[in-house]
């Protein structure tokens, strides 16, 4: 198999992975995809920032790794306590307060991070020598104190 070939294939899987996480999650699957986009933006800048800071290691390189995938377990804890709240609601024949929604953490718990990547892959961008609009820092600054503060977690 050449290479055209093989590339047409990871294409393929990745839009038929993408295209069953949005139609399994509608509008929550859109905002996991934006955020393991930025997930991986936010590393790439990384380490285009630190190639041109000639600071690169492998160390914290394989670091940067670990720590995408950490939040990729908290975005799974979230799904599978929006999981467990529904099947509770469904099957008790109650209705817990917070299911008036299907998915109600895991939108919120992406939002976060997805603000912390963006704040991220402006400092990267900064560090690579690109002016960053104030204002922009500012914005990202206040989407994740906004969603720390209606989340009833103001300390992080």
């Amino acid at each position: 198999m050449n290479a055209p070939d093989k590339a047409a294939e990871i294409k393929a899987a990745a839009a038929a992975l993408i295209a069953f996480g949005t139609a399994l999650f509608g509008w929550v699957g859109w905002m996991v995809v934006l955020w393991l986009i930025a997930l991986l933006l936010d590393y790439l800048t990384g380490t285009f920032a630190a190639l041109y800071n000639k600071s690169w290691s492998s160390a914290a390189a394989r670091q940067g790794l670990w720590h995408k995938l950490g939040s990729i377990v908290g975005v799974l804890v979230a799904a599978m306590c929006d999981l467990v709240l529904r099947l509770v609601g469904d099957n008790f024949g109650f209705e817990l307060p917070v299911l008036g929604r299907s998915c109600l953490i895991t939108p919120v718990v992406t939002a976060w991070y997805f603000f912390t990547e963006l704040g991220s892959i402006v400092e990267n961008a900064a560090a690579m020598g690109a002016p960053v609009p104030g204002f922009l820092k500012k914005l990202i600054a206040r989407g994740k104190k906004a969603i720390d503060d209606r989340a009833g977690n103001g300390d992080n």
